[in-house]
Formats: structure tokens, sequence, C-alpha cells
């Protein structure tokens, strides 16, 4: 069976298939009625365990933990994808679990063996001219009732690093029911964020002067005097979470940035910004509400690519001018 073509050690997928994988490829495909194309990479899979134990000069059934650490770390080396061998080892695991049932191995060598670690992807956050360059766009062919409303929007999420939910969670007024409100004379937002955790964060006078400007216009809505809640859309029902990705979209469009904008880029934005700044790791952390540090750390490899950018584009010894061909 020809190996997929990523295969970075394709001479394993080539060898003569042994006897206890031929009879566990026949079980997932008539017991188990799984796919062929499933079946066919399960196969991929354990033509390359077979190959490694082989090669180890053990049978398949002999085969312990340390071989498949060992067999990991190879793969690892040779540069398979910690998804990939995350898979790899899902189908060994369910290949051992199935001779562990037939009685022919006495404990499942893949069980408690684990893959590398994916890198987690940097958050996506706008540059602080992008992000001004939002907050500062007026949308003059836009209705006055919207651009009011979604200005407010961008000012809350970028000025206060406030989470969607916590935003559409807002309401006009405190109140017992209410989940979060503002207190524009002290300039906070007191919200109910994840694990149904409260906290008050600071907002920005922009962000208390775009409140106003848009609870002046607020009642021009139908039925806008029976909703509670602050941001509110034509019909005077609350805004979903896919109504501001919608207008948040459209809005940096217009605004002319690059970047299609959604809000949790706005609450990524504020809290790098702010470690641009201050350095403040445990301030951020509160403001954002993060329960544990480590959530918050990962925006200082986000404030070490602004630094090495600037180096890179500022200090005479960043990089030759002419590197040698």
């Amino acid at each position: 069976m020809a190996p997929l073509p990523d295969d970075p050690e394709p001479g394993r997928a080539q060898a003569e298939p042994d006897p206890l994988v031929e009879r566990y490829l026949e079980h997932v495909r008539v017991e188990k009625r799984l796919a062929q194309r499933t079946v066919t990479l399960y196969a991929l899979d354990l033509a390359r365990l077979a190959g490694h134990a082989r090669e180890a000069r053990v049978a398949l059934r002999d085969v312990q933990s340390p071989h498949i650490r060992r067999w990991v770390a190879q793969m690892h080396s040779r540069g398979r994808s910690p998804r990939g061998i995350a898979l790899i080892l899902s189908g060994w695991r369910s290949f051992y679990r199935w001779l562990g049932r037939e009685g022919l191995v006495d404990a499942n060598p893949v069980q408690d063996v684990h893959g590398p670690k994916s890198a987690k992807p940097l958050p996506k956050a706008l540059s602080v001219d992008d992000a001004v360059q939002l907050a500062r766009f007026e949308d003059a062919g836009q209705d006055p009732w919207l651009e009011a409303r979604d200005a407010a929007i961008v000012e809350l999420l970028y000025g206060g690093g406030l989470r969607v939910g916590e935003l559409i969670g807002l309401d006009v007024t405190a109140g017992a029911q209410a989940r979060g409100w503002l207190d524009l004379a002290e300039g906070e937002a007191h919200v109910l964020g994840k694990g149904s955790k409260r906290r008050s964060v600071p907002i920005g006078a922009k962000a208390v002067q775009a409140v106003q400007a848009w609870l002046a216009l607020r009642a021009v809505a139908r039925r806008a005097g029976e909703e509670s809640a602050l941001f509110i859309g034509r019909h005077g029902t609350r805004l979903s979470a896919q109504s501001i990705w919608q207008r948040l979209q459209r809005r940096s469009q217009r605004s002319g940035l690059a970047t299609p904008v959604h809000p949790h880029m706005l609450r990524h934005s504020f809290a790098s910004h702010l470690l641009q700044s201050s350095s403040d790791l445990r301030a951020v952390q509160e403001l954002l509400g993060h329960a544990n540090i480590s959530t918050t750390q990962v925006y200082t490899r986000l404030d070490f690519q602004h630094l090495a950018k600037a180096y890179d584009a500022a200090h005479p010894r960043a990089r030759l001018k002419n590197p040698p061909k």
C-alpha cells in the first residue's frame, strides 16, 4: 500500500503486513465498519509500527512503552507534526486495546504515552495604529443610530478588554438581575466573566463618551424601552455575539484595515498594548479576568514580537545590509 505523500518515513509503510495487523484491519473493516479511507490510514500507521518493531527486533506483542516513546521521538526528529504523531498514537493505542481484548497482550504500551505538544498559535492583535484607526473611524454613509452603537462597541472591546459575551451581557442600569452594567460616572464596567466570576474594569474617557452618545440615540428603536440590554438591534432585542462579529468585520473593512477584525482580536490588542506600555503582567491578568497567569503570559510573546520588529527596523546592527551570497 502506498504511503501518504507527506510521509517523512515512506519506507516504513511499504513493509510486508504483520499477521496481527491484518487481523485487526479485518476487524475494523468488517465488524466496526469503518470507512475505507480510515482503514487505509490505520494500515499505514500500523505498517509504520511493525517497521519500528522489526528494526528493534521485537515482536508487536512484546512492544513496551519505552519502545513507543523512542519511536515517537524519532518521528518528531524527522519532522512529523505533533498533530500527526497524536493521530498515529491514537491508531496504535486502538490496536493494542484490541490485542488486549483478544487476550494477546497483558497491557497497552501506548496507553500512557503522549506525543509532543503542539505550539499554541499566537493570538492575533492589531497594531496600535490600526486599533486607533478603527476606533477613530466615522462611517459617514452609515445610519447615525448604527454608527453610534458600533462606535461604542469598539471602544468598550478595545478600551476595556471585554469578551464579547461580557459585552452583550451589559444592561443599561445595574440591578439584581443584571449580568453586567456600566458606571459612567466612575468610568467602570462591571461584568460577569467566565465561571460566573464578576470583575470591574476601568474604561477610558473615549469609551464613556461613545456610550453616552449611543444612549442618547438608543431609545430610537422599536420597543427599545422593553429591553434592558445596553446594545440592541433595530427591533429592540439584545444583540447576539454573531451580530457583533458581523458588524465589526464590516466596520474594519470600511475603515481601510487589511485584516477583518473580530471581537477577541480587540481584546488581544487591549492586552498586548497594555503590556507594551506597562509590562505589568499581574495587572493585565486582573483586567482580563484570567484565572491563571499562564493564560496572560501569551501576550508577552506578542510583546516580544513587537520589540523584535522594532529592533530589526531600527538597530544598525540588527542585520547585514548586504548579506554575503
